[in-house]
């Protein structure tokens, strides 16, 4: 199988599910980063909590 071969597989099988966009309805953009955030924001305090005693 050839690099070009390859590439045109990949790019008409990228391009079948093209339609719906790749988004779910159910997911919320800013739900979903809020919550990456969120975590985010714990583990930073989770760490600082461990690094007490500089």
């Amino acid at each position: 199988m050839s690099l070009h071969s390859t590439a045109a597989q990949l790019v008409t099988l990228a391009s079948e599910g093209g339609e719906h966009g790749g988004n779910h309805e159910s997911l919320n953009p800013y739900f979903v980063g809020g919550m990456a955030f969120f975590a985010l924001m714990l583990l930073l305090w989770i760490t600082t909590r461990f690094n007490r005693d500089r």
